[in-house]
């Protein structure tokens, strides 16, 4: 573990600004107390304080991972600290958690909900808006006001019908508390864009975008209505042991929802993707612009899922990271993936390969997005590796270097409204940084060479670093 220090100096390194790109050589940064205390050209830094040579190295703000589940479902049992510790030995100083409860906020509050040397917290919900606490209109409307009661920096939307999340978009509304996340199949999606949904996750997820984008709107919207099946019906009253029993249903889900698609699922997502038009795509990025809704595509989820059987991620060698309870239970999806016909495993593929189309798409109409990962139980997915290879993903898809690193830092910083203390590399700023070997505006892949981390004024070296990802492999081989 590195050793904290008052005052540190990194020296004589190039500061990239993730705003426009620009870069400013043979700079002195002066951090103290967390904070960055001053930029400027190199000099001899004064006695006593604690120097890094940055020669040859470039500084760019910490990444943020911006939708993460770091404590619904951790790496392992119920600890969470060897995700943090995987985050932070890849340069991941903050992230927003997507999913809370009120125990969760109340200990957020305290200051006990995520340690003092791990990732920033940067906002989270409560519980995610689901059939369990938000069957009805009116059910959501209150899970909605108590969740702001509680100090829930956002309403998360998952598994609701369109009344239910109108309603509880208007409710937000009322209260100046920012809704967003999945939105319901059969959703109007420009309405509840235009009703103000803060972002939107994973691309819809599914369907909805998809819909959207397709040359035969309305045929594939009639064909999604008759597959449609009922949600899952609950009692009336909530039971003591209904929230157990949900949880435990819904974790076997998110490892990869694509599991339950049916025949008729597939039909219907295959059929939007060969409609898929770029012109009714750039439409509905231009309504996405002029209603300043955000997207965050996490396309490594989305690949991870639709792609499951990819030999890539079963024989990844960071699996030596991952509890072997969660292997076994990866190593089960990954197995009912692989009982769909090579048919309908080729259907996903071509979705995920127009979901890449979409992705560039919205980023030439310039909808505002953010880099997120969704690891944390999502099967094949570690943390902070999995948002590496989300960076390689928009890379991928079309993505200028310089956008993917906006998107981890800058736009981050803009989207939670907090560019006075995050997003450039600047007097004032959290001394939250990156030190790459590389310049990470010409190639993507450079953001992945990482030679040092500072988090909150603690220096990290390489090699401490690898040392945080090492302890992660040793706990994880006693479980």
């Amino acid at each position: 573990m590195a050793a904290a220090a008052a005052r540190l100096v990194i020296r004589d390194v190039t500061v990239v600004d993730p705003r426009d790109g620009s870069v400013q050589a043979r700079q002195d940064v002066h951090i103290a107390g967390g904070l960055i205390e001053s930029v400027g050209p190199r000099a001899e830094p004064p006695a006593g304080v604690r120097s890094v040579d940055g020669s040859g190295q470039f500084v760019v703000p910490g990444f943020a991972d911006m939708h993460a589940h770091m404590h619904s479902h951790p790496l392992a049992g119920g600890d969470a600290s060897g995700g943090f510790d995987l985050m932070l030995a890849h340069g991941v100083t903050g992230f927003r958690q997507m999913s809370g409860s009120a125990r969760m906020l109340t200990e957020r509050a305290a200051g006990t909900l995520v340690p003092a040397d791990g990732p920033r917290l940067l906002a989270m919900p409560g519980a995610v808006l689901s059939p369990l606490n938000a069957g009805t209109a009116q059910a959501a409307v209150a899970t909605v006001r108590e969740q702001h009661a509680h100090g829930a920096d956002f309403i998360k939307a998952a598994l609701v019908t369109p009344e239910v999340f109108y309603a509880a978009q208007a409710e937000c509304t009322r209260l100046g508390l920012p809704i967003l996340g999945h939105l319901p199949a059969g959703i109007d999606v420009p309405r509840a864009s235009g009703d103000g949904v803060r972002s939107v996750e994973h691309l819809g997820p599914g369907l909805p975008l998809l819909a959207c984008c397709s040359a035969e709107q309305d045929e594939v919207r009639r064909e999604a209505a008759a597959a449609a099946r009922p949600g899952p019906k609950l009692p009336p009253a909530k039971l003591p042991f209904m929230e157990a029993i949900f949880d435990r249903v819904l974790r076997k889900i998110v490892i990869n929802p694509v599991n339950i698609s049916s025949p008729a699922d597939i039909a219907v997502l295959e059929h939007a993707a060969a409609t898929f038009d770029e012109g009714e795509a750039g439409a509905l990025a231009a309504r996405f612009v002029r209603d300043g809704t955000w997207q965050v595509p996490t396309l490594i989820r989305e690949r991870t899922t639709q792609l499951c059987d990819d030999p890539v991620y079963r024989d990844d060698p960071a699996l030596r990271y991952v509890a072997p309870s969660m292997l076994r239970d990866w190593s089960k999806a990954a197995a009912k993936y692989g009982q769909f016909p090579q048919e309908s495993r080729d259907a996903f593929r071509a979705v995920y390969a127009t979901l890449l189309i979409l992705t560039r798409l919205l980023d030439a109409a310039g909808v505002k997005m953010l880099a997120g990962s969704d690891s944390g139980g999502a099967i094949w997915e570690i943390p902070g590796q999995a948002l590496h290879q989300e960076f390689d993903e928009l890379g991928q898809a079309g993505l200028t270097p310089l956008r993917v690193l906006q998107m981890t830092t800058w736009n981050a910083a803009e989207f939670l409204g907090r560019t006075d203390v995050m997003g450039t590399v600047t007097a004032g700023k959290y001394a939250d940084l990156v030190l790459l070997r590389a310049d990470p505006l010409e190639s993507v892949g450079h953001l992945h060479q990482i030679s040092g981390v500072v988090r909150d004024g603690r220096y990290y070296s390489h090699d401490e670093l690898e040392g945080l990802k090492e302890k992660v492999a040793a706990a994880r081989s006693v479980r």
